[in-house]
């Protein structure tokens, strides 16, 4: 009885083994086939259409169904690029301390109070769709620019604000791990050497879980580079180079989302949006790359 036992184990682990090594090789062989597709089709944009890689990473001029006196057509994308790392650079700059801030109060300063109220406020802000950003930004954030700064109140400024608020809990949730995760045997050690509260926060928490802490900005700023819906309600889907964060800008994302449909599989205006999406994919891989660096750095320290 006990063979069949151990028997029936065997088969039972054998059988989960090969469950867990199938879902694991749809998903790797799931991420190659995007990729490949993407860049296939990304990549016509050089090689069929013969735009210079260059002028398309530096152009300013975004008119796809139009050419220059040369003869090549206007697909400069700099301006959509700058636009995406503007948005996303200046959310992840304002969004970070309030984040981390957030965190040390939740996790050092009052950790009842912070899991009883601010924890599901965090868990509501995830949980909303991006369209209701969207939609608070154009009847909120617009205006209030509108107001302040003049001009139409579209722009990169707008953008921030909302992707700030659209990343934060992200951020901060990401960060509440981290710093919960430092030992606890690095407070007390901190406190029974003299040190105040606030000494140990800052010379001895913040220090220990800075990995973590930069991984929860990376993470926030891959979601910002990301979104689409939100930012191209309150952008302006201008395609011209910002001069200002209170002009109509636009962002990889919010013209890829509205000219896709609009374009013929096969032609140049199509294929330029798939190497839009290129770049998108490429920046995803950069910050993932960015991410497991960080992983290793705090490991080994």
């Amino acid at each position: 009885m006990s063979e069949i036992t151990r028997s029936n184990k065997k088969n039972l682990e054998r059988f989960g083994k090969i469950i867990s090594f199938i879902c694991v090789s749809v998903m790797a062989i799931g991420a190659l086939v995007i990729i490949y597709f993407v860049a296939s089709k990304g990549l016509s944009t050089f090689f069929v259409n013969k735009v210079s890689i260059w002028s398309f990473l530096t152009g300013q001029d975004w008119q796809p169904s139009k050419v220059d006196a040369s003869g090549n057509p206007l697909v400069g994308a700099l301006p959509m690029i700058i636009g995406s790392f503007g948005v996303t650079l200046l959310a992840a700059l304002i969004a970070a301390p309030l984040a981390i801030g957030a965190a040390i109060f939740m996790v050092e300063i009052s950790p009842k109070f912070g899991k009883r109220i601010l924890q599901p406020v965090i868990e509501l802000l995830v949980g909303i769709p991006s369209v209701v950003y969207g939609l608070i930004g154009l009847s909120v954030i617009v205006p209030m620019m509108r107001h302040f700064f003049g001009g139409t109140g579209f722009g990169i400024g707008a953008g921030t604000l909302v992707l700030t608020v659209m990343i934060l809990p992200t951020v901060t949730s990401l960060s509440v791990d981290a710093i919960s995760a430092v030992p606890r045997h690095y407070r007390e050690a901190s406190l029974a050497l003299g040190a105040t509260r606030w000494q140990t926060i800052w010379g001895v928490i913040l220090k220990s879980c800075r990995s973590g802490l930069l991984t929860a900005l990376v993470f926030g700023m891959a979601r910002a580079f990301g979104e689409a819906l939100a930012v191209q309600m309150v952008i302006g889907n201008a395609a011209i180079m910002p001069t200002s964060l209170v002009e109509p800008a636009s962002t990889l994302t919010s013209i890829l989302t509205m000219s896709m449909g609009n374009t013929i599989p096969g032609q140049l205006e199509n294929n330029v949006l798939w190497s839009l999406a290129l770049v998108l994919l490429l920046m995803s891989l950069f910050f993932i790359i960015i991410v497991r660096l960080i992983g290793k750095r705090g490991s080994i320290k």
